[in-house]
């Protein structure tokens, strides 16, 4: 990012705001300088970006009497959550966060200060930090001294909240992740030296067990949050670690992804029951009234309604709702077909071959009516009249293609042969809907009908 470029220049190229909020900044940014002199501080406006993901320096000041906490110019660019949490708390909540720890873009330990600036509607559009070089630190027991948390920066910008507590339940080290939680739940500052009861009173039984590894999840007012304690002691100390992580987001997910897998596998289920009803209506027509030429015809529609009811059958039958078993379709599927319009011929047999295999549900309906009509075709033509005969099917994977295969020891097929429906929806179907290749050609003993599609699983 070029150093020369506005405030207007960066917020037009990476955020969100309006016109009237870039003003606010633009007029905010030409007092940056005498805000970070009279503060003796490093001085910055970041914007959250337009994905929602990271903030952007726009415009930086570094007070005349101090150094600067940075080698070079930051405008231009990112923040990250994981580095500067009370950033992020602030453009989300609106809510000021004083004195607390940082690490710069540059690897460096700084005290942050961080204040919304709202724009139109009382709408957070950005904040002003300030930030100073940490001094002094507050001293800490002999088993977690300042000078080891300054040499490992990782409690600093982990995103779990981390408290340290000596024997006597109070406070003797905070990472900034845990300032943020004590500030947001209890909506006051976090304070060495105080009780953790003092901020979390339903700890009581945590820090009450005599297991020194505990792990729980919690409610704590409207959030859930999993509890971790260690126990540090021996002769020279007798501390506690309790590290916090919030669950919220991802209970609420979990809570979503059950409810949609309900939602999903009762729209499955209507449609698997409206299926059977239009196949009891085939079946009531072919039985009463239909014409005896008619009824091959209506048991051939019968069973491309069955086989799209197959898919629904295996998916209800499953604990997945998203993907189906391309074998037991393949299975259900030939199995239904042979026993009833191969049903005079007690000599037809069909055979399965092949490795367990899912397959993308949405893409199961279109396999099951390609399957049924090849599978169709065998029973129909392959065999004369009560000859034996022998349907084999054999499912291959090739990375990433899969292969359905229908071999038959027939009279084997010619391309002189009339058209027929059948070959017609497996080739649309292929070709349309399952973006794959069909053939079919005579082999030595019989036909050969093969379907290559690619899959994702």
């Amino acid at each position: 990012m070029e150093r020369t470029m506005t405030v207007r220049d960066l917020c037009e190229l990476h955020t969100l705001l309006q016109d009237s909020d870039i003003q606010i900044l633009e007029n905010l940014s030409t007092n940056l300088s005498l805000i970070a002199n009279l503060n003796k501080a490093n001085v910055f406006i970041d914007c959250p970006v337009r994905e929602g993901k990271h903030a952007i320096v726009v415009a930086e000041a570094c007070g005349h009497s101090v150094n600067s906490v940075y080698d070079h110019p930051v405008v231009g660019k990112f923040a990250y959550e994981a580095f500067e949490p009370a950033v992020f708390y602030v453009l989300r909540t609106g809510k000021d966060m004083f004195v607390n720890r940082a690490l710069t873009q540059e690897g460096a330990m700084v005290q942050q200060s961080v204040v919304p600036i709202k724009g139109e509607c009382n709408r957070v559009i950005a904040v002003l930090i300030m930030e100073k070089v940490i001094d002094e630190e507050p001293e800490t027991s002999n088993q977690f001294d300042r000078q080891d948390q300054q040499n490992s920066l990782v409690p600093e910008f982990i995103e779990e909240s981390i408290f340290l507590i000596n024997n006597q339940n109070r406070l003797v080290y905070t990472n900034p992740s845990a300032i943020n939680l004590v500030s947001e739940i209890c909506m006051t500052e976090c304070v060495l030296g105080e009780s953790i009861f003092e901020y979390f009173p339903g700890f009581a039984d945590v820090l009450a067990s005599k297991e020194d590894i505990l792990m729980k999840e919690m409610n704590i007012g409207k959030k859930i949050f999993q509890i971790k304690k260690f126990h540090l002691g021996n002769k020279n100390s007798n501390e506690t670690f309790i590290i916090i992580r919030d669950l919220t987001e991802l209970r609420d997910k979990e809570r979503e992804l059950i409810s949609k897998s309900v939602a999903i596998r009762e729209i499955h289920h209507r449609v698997k029951n409206n299926l059977q009803t239009v196949a009891s209506l085939l079946r009531l027509q072919m039985r009463i009234g239909a014409p005896e030429e008619i009824k091959p015809h209506l048991l051939v529609s019968l069973n491309r309604v069955l086989s799209i009811s197959s898919v629904y059958e295996i998916i209800l039958a499953s604990s997945e709702v998203e993907h189906v078993d391309l074998l037991e379709l393949i299975r259900k599927i030939g199995d239904m077909i042979v026993h009833t319009e191969g049903h005079a011929r007690q000599c037809l047999s069909i055979e399965y071959n092949g490795e367990l295999h899912s397959i993308d549900s949405d893409i199961g309906i279109s396999v099951a009516l390609v399957v049924n009509e090849l599978i169709h075709n065998c029973v129909k033509h392959a065999f004369k009249e009560g000859s034996e005969g022998k349907i084999t099917v054999c499912l291959q994977k090739d990375d990433p293609v899969l292969e359905i295969q229908v071999r038959d020891d027939g009279i084997g097929y010619t391309p002189a042969m009339k058209p027929s429906l059948g070959l017609d929806i497996i080739r649309m179907t292929v070709e349309n809907d399952l973006d794959g290749e069909f053939s079919i050609h005579r082999i030595k003993e019989g036909t050969l009908a093969s379907v290559r599609f690619p899959y994702k699983r």
